[in-house]
């Protein structure tokens, strides 16, 4: 049987979830996205080859995708020029679109500059503005 995007992203990130339980309560709730900025934080100083870092970039990454998506919906597709899932919310009505790789990968290249809690909140504001406006965006 194959295995759908949808299906991928949330097994990773209920194992992420699961690995890190030791950590903090990662219930999928947007307050647990402070914890993950935590992690990565601690993380960028042991992570400096290219694989781990982009299994890294995997795992969180599809946390925060589930996160938005149970929160405020969404679908998965397959962005292959950036070789990632995207997820858009609020189709058909409005478009707001997250690259949840790119924005762990800034995180841990870049530091508390690119604080995933303050990403998070731009998607959230990006929803609420789509739901009134039909906005359309893609949060970087």
């Amino acid at each position: 049987m194959q295995r759908s995007l949808q299906d991928d992203v949330i097994s990773t990130a209920e194992s992420f979830a699961a690995n890190f339980a030791d950590r903090g309560n990662f219930d999928f709730g947007v307050e647990s996205l402070r914890l993950l900025d935590d992690l990565l934080d601690e993380i960028r100083d042991f992570v400096t080859d290219d694989d781990p870092l982009d299994s890294v970039c995997s795992m969180a990454g599809c946390y925060i995708f589930e996160v938005a998506r149970r929160n405020y919906g969404g679908k998965y597709y397959w962005a292959a020029e950036k070789e990632q899932p995207v997820l858009v919310t609020g189709e058909p009505a409005f478009s707001v679109s997250i690259f949840a790789f790119d924005k762990v990968r800034g995180r841990i290249v870049n530091g508390s500059e690119d604080d995933i809690p303050f990403y998070f909140d731009g998607y959230v504001k990006a929803v609420e503005e789509g739901k009134k406006t039909g906005y359309c965006a893609t949060i970087v």
